[in-house]
């Protein structure tokens, strides 16, 4: 059965939610359950205009090997802790999704994650995945709930006031998803329309910039959007291209219009508080960059879509 064969699959076990509890995943690490809201930091300072949120923490040293991690460091928290906690979704098909075979969140985004918990350990299963919504990434990885987020995260200068950025591991664009039968040709023509993408995401933020004004609608998964697309409630759905495509593969009778009309660099979040950590995820990027696993990872999920690019560039301050 290929990939796309199992998608159906997938989106009907997200929509069942999770049980309580912390539950084993399968294939290795720990599922946690989506994490209730907790109280919202305290407000913080607006980002300078000048902010280049592309430009992440320089790598320091040389990587160093699994186990040995420097004293003092968060990688050696984590170490020492056992298990490298990952924050993401587990509906973000091709990304991070529920395989309803194996029960296990996988994706190219869970990749990223269990690259860096290899990197400390020696071993991609020591890690425990914890399902969040879109709008707690950015509290949940700046509190350290979690030790980083990986989930089709937009960078940008508004959440880089609160946590810290990897360099860029993926980039995408807005496009829309909408009826065959549409005429629609892009974002611009659906003026007046409900389309729906993710409370939380930047994908929402930018269907309410739009000249035409479509009517931004927000739900709390992508599977709820395509549920809600598929009932009439909303006329179509705004969000990255790669989304996109994994949601066209459920429905039959729809169709990824338009060109990207936005930029989205993804990168992982992380904590102020551990600019180590950050330098060594960096690094953990750079390496695999270099040595062919990023695109090997691509290929895995991504490969049906065409010839995989060339790895975002790095930018560093």
């Amino acid at each position: 059965m290929t990939r796309r064969h199992t998608l159906a699959a997938v989106v009907a076990v997200a929509l069942l939610g999770v049980t309580a509890g912390c539950t084993a995943d399968r294939d290795g690490g720990r599922v946690e359950p989506p994490t209730a809201a907790q109280p919202s930091a305290p407000p913080q300072a607006a980002p300078e205009e000048s902010c280049n949120a592309r430009a992440s923490l320089r790598p320091t040293g040389a990587l160093p090997a699994p186990r040995k991690m420097p004293a003092g460091t968060h990688m050696a928290e984590i170490f020492k802790r056992g298990r490298l906690i990952l924050g993401t979704s587990q509906d973000t098909l091709l990304f991070s999704s529920r395989n309803p075979f194996t029960g296990r969140i996988e994706g190219f985004d869970v990749d990223m994650g269990r690259q860096i918990a290899e990197a400390i350990f020696g071993d991609p299963d020591k890690i425990q995945i914890k399902v969040i919504g879109y709008d707690q990434r950015v509290q949940l990885a700046a509190n350290g709930t979690v030790d980083l987020v990986a989930d089709t995260m937009t960078v940008n200068c508004e959440r880089l006031a609160e946590v810290d950025f990897s360099a860029v591991y993926y980039e995408a664009g807005q496009q829309v998803l909408v009826n065959k039968g549409s005429t629609a040709k892009g974002i611009e023509d659906l003026g007046g329309k409900r389309v729906c993408a993710v409370t939380g995401s930047t994908s929402l933020e930018n269907i309410a910039k739009v000249g035409s004004r479509p009517q931004p609608v927000g739900r709390a998964g992508w599977a709820d959007c395509l549920v809600a697309f598929q009932q009439n409630e909303v006329d179509a759905i705004s969000t990255d291209d790669t989304i996109l495509a994994g949601l066209a593969a459920q429905d039959p009778y729809a169709k990824v219009v338009g060109p990207k009309f936005t930029s989205e660099p993804y990168a992982m979040a992380i904590s102020k508080q551990y600019p180590e950590f950050t330098r060594f995820v960096n690094q953990v990027l750079a390496r695999n960059k270099a040595d062919g696993r990023w695109k090997r990872t691509y290929d895995t999920w991504l490969g049906d879509f065409g010839t995989a690019p060339a790895p975002p560039r790095a930018a560093y301050r």
